[in-house]
């Protein structure tokens, strides 16, 4: 029997309608019941506020965690049971759960999902896809305009050092506070938005605060199966608003199996390693003194890719232990027309998901046809070629030596190892780091 996507009527979303204010104004309010000026005064929230942890790299840290009792369940009921929650009062525009999913038989294990109708019903871009840095535009969809019942709770650092949750906590506009909404165009089951300092406007571009603030999240959550994602503007991110993904899926990435290769560890002990036998070429994070280490060596990362115009996607795994930073150029050979008519009639969008290997399929052919061979192919444009990777190495390393105070700005003085190169690396990426951006830009 084959399962289609069940539709929920009941509750129309604020993302579902877009009716004048004028139609539904309400006392006090525009009738929507957003995060604005209009409707935020008195309004409040469930508030969970975390503690913060300098390090989580072990099973001795997750028993000190589990030592004391937490108020609330972090990602089982706070989450997941919100989340469902949502689902029941018909929040969101399919019921995801409903739509068929299947683990190709092959070498990597790349997951494919069926949701035929997700590209119909989701918000369109309202952007430039040409430049990874634009500046917030209100008259446009932000989640300032999203009804509060689409929001689950505000997420913050405690004050005193513990956990504490608060089941209405009001919303202090003043200090613009963070939170986690539901998505209404669900890619797996718990999709939720992480919004950093939402009333702040901020656009789509990733800074040290709002990455730990991610990495936090992953942490709280304590499951390898629950992964933050962010799309840079170029590399399919929809909304103009610093937002982060993330959802639970109990199977491993295949890009999570990847072999790695070590290619420096830095003074404060990240080390930095380069995916091998994967179609995406990327680095990966991981390590540190502490949590913060890893937060600002992968954040001045994309630092450098944001103002050298290199659209990216990030995976927060292992519960915040590893980062995936993954440049693309899809969007770019789509503009050149270099990529085939048959990827383009998939309508398949290779956001994170997608590259880390998570395959949101819009057509029935496509999911029946589902191969190891297929998601290769596809996800091989996306990839980078060896020679650019190369250049776009030598501008991160370049910048993460910028912003190590410990380290001088030269790539010998940034290891602390030896780099022990296999055949399948590329010798250039050896070479003394002189940045060449011209040869690394998007130029649409």
């Amino acid at each position: 029997m084959m399962l289609r996507i069940k539709r929920v009527p009941t509750v129309v979303s604020n993302y579902q309608k877009d009716e004048t204010e004028e139609t539904a104004r309400r006392s006090g309010g525009c009738g929507k019941n957003c995060l604005r000026s209009c409707c935020i005064p008195g309004a409040k929230l469930p508030l969970y506020a975390f503690k913060k942890m300098d390090k989580i790299d072990g099973e001795n840290d997750v028993l000190a965690i589990e030592e004391k009792e937490p108020p609330v369940v972090f990602l089982d009921s706070l989450i997941l049971g919100e989340w469902e929650d949502r689902m029941q009062r018909g929040l969101f525009r399919y019921d995801v759960t409903a739509c068929e999913t299947k683990v190709i038989p092959g070498e990597y294990g790349f997951i494919a999902q069926l949701n035929e109708g997700r590209h119909l019903k989701k918000r369109p871009t309202e952007f430039r896809v040409d430049k990874v840095l634009q500046p917030f535009d209100g008259n446009k969809f932000n989640f300032t305009k999203v009804g509060q019942e689409e929001v689950l709770f505000q997420f913050e650092a405690s004050e005193d050092g513990e956990v504490q949750f608060y089941p209405s906590a009001h919303i202090d506009v003043e200090n613009a506070p963070s939170v986690v909404a539901i998505n209404v165009s669900p890619i797996e089951y718990g999709h939720v938005l992480l919004i950093p300092r939402i009333l702040e406007c901020l656009p789509q571009r990733i800074d040290r605060e709002s990455l730990l603030l991610a990495l936090y999240m992953a942490v709280e959550a304590g499951n390898p199966h629950f992964r933050l994602g962010y799309n840079s503007l170029g590399a399919f991110a929809t909304i103009n608003h610093l937002h982060f993904q993330a959802y639970y899926l109990a199977v491993p990435f295949p890009i999570e199996k990847a072999p790695t290769n070590k290619i420096a560890t830095l003074n404060d002990e990240v080390i930095i390693s380069e995916l091998l036998n994967y179609p995406v070429r990327g680095l990966v994070f991981e390590g540190g003194n502490t949590l913060q280490d890893l937060s600002d060596t992968v954040s001045d990362a994309c630092i450098c890719l944001q103002e050298n115009n290199i659209p990216y996607n990030v995976l927060i795994s292992d519960c915040g232990k590893r980062i995936f930073l993954l440049p693309q150029c899809y969007a770019e050979k789509q503009a050149l027309g270099e990529v085939s008519p048959e990827l383009l009639d998939t309508q398949v969008n290779p956001a994170v998901w997608e590259i880390s290997g998570h395959m949101v399929l819009k057509r029935r052919k496509d999911y029946d046809e589902a191969s190891d061979e297929n998601a290769w192919r596809l996800l091989a444009e996306v990839s980078l070629s060896d020679e650019r990777f190369c250049e776009v190495k030598e501008l991160i390393f370049e910048a993460i030596a910028n912003g190590e105070d410990s380290i001088e700005n030269t790539a010998d003085t940034m290891l602390k190892e030896p780099v022990e190169e296999k055949n399948t690396i590329a010798k250039s990426s050896e070479r003394t780091m002189v940045a060449r951006t011209q040869e690394c830009l998007v130029q649409l």
